[in-house]
């Protein structure tokens, strides 16, 4: 397990999304998660490509499963910004140069096959970058630049291939109705 999964902490919260407490990450998931605070971001180039990844097969959750660019947990006390920012970085070797908020109260709870709960209260961002990824293969095993439209109709078509968040915000983002992620 890479030491920052050992170390990480998720901020837990109660039903109305109010910080609780905290706990480390590589205990918190298991077959009854709390709820905790989350995040996805969508990531865009200049060609207005979004970038999805496949999760590495080593992940606890949906491993080898497609998925949105980069998800992650803020620290307790850390800016949603600065989170996000971090694990570009982390993940992808991206520097972001414009984020935007676009699904601010974005939830959702979903069992993986082996039993393990996803159980998030998950703001999702859009970003831009004007580079391309460097994948850390303990996050990520592929990545793929595609028209949002088309990733719209993929996920409509085969929801199964990908991640039940990736699925939830197409719908929200209207990745299924032809509206890209700005």
């Amino acid at each position: 397990m890479p030491v920052q999964e050992t170390t990480e902490r998720v901020v837990l919260l109660d039903a109305h999304g109010d910080p609780i407490g905290s706990d480390f990450k590589s205990t918190v998931h298991t077959e009854d998660t709390p709820l905790h605070l989350a995040f996805s971001c969508h990531v865009v180039n200049a060609a207005g490509q979004v970038l999805v990844t496949r999760r590495a097969l080593g992940k606890k959750t949906w491993p080898g499963v497609w998925t949105n660019s980069f998800c992650g947990h803020p620290q307790p006390d850390e800016d949603s910004a600065d989170s996000v920012a971090r694990r570009a970085a982390h993940e992808l070797g991206l520097t972001l140069t414009r984020l935007e908020l676009v699904l601010p109260e974005f939830r959702y709870r979903a069992v993986d096959a082996s039993g393990v709960v996803e159980n998030e209260i998950c703001p999702v961002y859009v970003a831009r970058v004007d580079a391309d990824p460097i994948p850390n293969p303990h996050e990520v095993m592929d990545v793929a630049w595609v028209d949002p439209i088309a990733l719209g109709e993929s996920v409509a078509r085969t929801p199964w291939v990908f991640s039940p968040w990736l699925v939830l915000q197409a719908e929200q983002l209207e990745l299924l109705g032809g509206t890209a992620p700005a």
